[in-house]
């Protein structure tokens, strides 16, 4: 038995488009235990097709719109047991959250690791695609505190949409006012990330009290630009590393404390990239 569980994350835009595009290479030399998935836009079959019938155990919630988002959280061992969606008892008239959270329990050490595959809305300023973020950022809050109340080791890892400090985006100056980093969105991580049970300011001036989970990736990295994890297919992004930092580990304390090793899988080149996102690998101690 492995002293460290490898955990990676990944939108994949596509599992499909992935596969084609190389992903299964990376994958069989990428050592991960746990993979958790975002964007994965297929079905079951395709699951199985490209996980499934090679050795993994595969959970799978897609989009109750066909070809739209879709989680997946995939892995050597069985899960223990696993949950489907934000809200009550996640329901879809509470928060639009089909294709976007998928919890899954697995064994760590004498315990359990429970990790969430996330796949937060995008938004857009001024539309109803960003009063979907509104609520599911607050269920995301609510289910947050739950999580961390119950269970000991928690890791939400996956696409959370949200640049959260300056040093998350190359261009943050050009961007405060769009969806993705607005004050207010920043605002729920100054929260997440805030000292448990003390006030916080948000950057918008809002006021609320710390959840006290870490950013794993701002953590390992300390205060430096980036690492960023999604680059615009437009231009030369990916060639400028003009990127944004928005594929995260949001962890409890107890598991920040056992990280070993944290990395952001860049893409040799841009026409190697198999995603418009890179896959964020983070080694626990068991």
């Amino acid at each position: 038995m492995s002293d460290f569980l490898r955990l990676a994350s990944v939108n994949v835009n596509g599992i499909r488009a992935a596969f084609r595009k190389g992903m299964d290479q990376w994958l069989d030399g990428a050592g991960v235990d746990v993979l958790a998935l975002q964007e994965v836009r297929a079905q079951d079959e395709h699951l199985q097709q490209y996980l499934g019938d090679h050795g993994w155990h595969v959970l799978h919630d897609p989009c109750i719109i066909k070809g739209r988002a879709g989680v997946a959280i995939a892995s050597r061992v069985p899960a223990l047991d696993h949950r489907v969606g934000l809200g009550a008892l996640g329901a879809q008239e509470a928060v639009q959250s089909s294709g976007r959270w998928l919890e899954a329990d697995f064994p760590f050490g004498e315990g359990s690791l429970t990790v969430v595959s996330n796949y937060t809305h995008s938004g857009e300023v001024g539309s109803p695609r960003q009063e979907a973020k509104w609520a599911f950022l607050d269920a995301m809050g609510e289910r947050m505190n739950e999580l961390a109340s119950e269970r000991e080791h928690v890791a939400i890892v996956g696409d959370f949409n949200v640049g959260h400090r300056e040093f998350d985006i190359k261009n943050w100056k050009g961007n405060v006012k769009k969806a993705g980093f607005l004050p207010r969105e920043r605002a729920y991580f100054d929260r997440f990330f805030g000292p448990l049970g003390e006030p916080v300011l948000g950057v918008d001036g809002s006021e609320g009290i710390g959840y006290g989970w870490i950013d794993v990736g701002r953590r390992f990295a300390g205060e430096i630009d980036g690492p960023y994890t999604w680059w615009s297919n437009r231009g030369q992004a990916f060639d400028n590393d003009t990127g944004w930092r928005i594929d995260y580990h949001v962890v409890t304390p107890a598991l920040g404390d056992r990280v070993i090793d944290y990395r952001v899988d860049r893409y040799p080149s841009y026409d190697t990239r198999w995603s418009d996102h890179a896959p964020v690998i983070v080694d626990y101690r068991v």
